[in-house]
């Protein structure tokens, strides 16, 4: 299975979808460009440019490529809101600024503490955009014996 990302403009269930891709969504898969963006317009370019740059890209004119109708099951989502934020696909996901530094641990001392601080990510319903797709974009690895 790929680590599946998301990428907006915003948070909230108002946020901006610019599209998906399959594999490598963790930060050290995601270009500098995207994750220390100084700006809208430069965090939008930059997501263009890998989501048209490889081939698990999904961009919104394809639909929602995810069989579960938001992000908080997906991987990650990033999201430009007056800078670059990030989720982990914990239960709730929660934003965490990524100029913050690395992702928070649940071995970390004072996680639980931490966790109450961040926001509940909530992000828009996807379900009439879905187009469900079990190809290269999926993120799926079928073996066959």
């Amino acid at each position: 299975m790929g680590t599946r990302a998301d990428f907006y403009i915003g948070r909230g269930p108002d946020a901006e979808w610019l599209g998906s891709i399959a594999w490598d969504g963790y930060p050290g898969g995601i270009p500098d460009a995207i994750l220390v963006a100084p700006s809208e317009d430069e965090f939008r370019v930059a997501v263009t440019d890998l989501l048209s740059s490889r081939d698990d890209g999904t961009t919104p004119d394809m639909g929602w490529p995810w069989p579960w109708k938001d992000s908080q099951t997906s991987n990650y989502a990033y999201a430009w809101d007056k800078g670059v934020w990030f989720t982990i696909d914990w239960k709730p996901s929660r934003w965490w600024r990524y100029a913050d530094g690395a992702e928070p641990n649940a071995d970390d001392e004072g996680y639980d503490d931490l966790l109450k601080t961040l926001d509940v990510a909530v992000f828009p319903d996807m379900t009439d955009r879905q187009n469900v797709t079990l190809g290269g974009r999926s993120g799926l690895i079928i073996f066959s014996a």
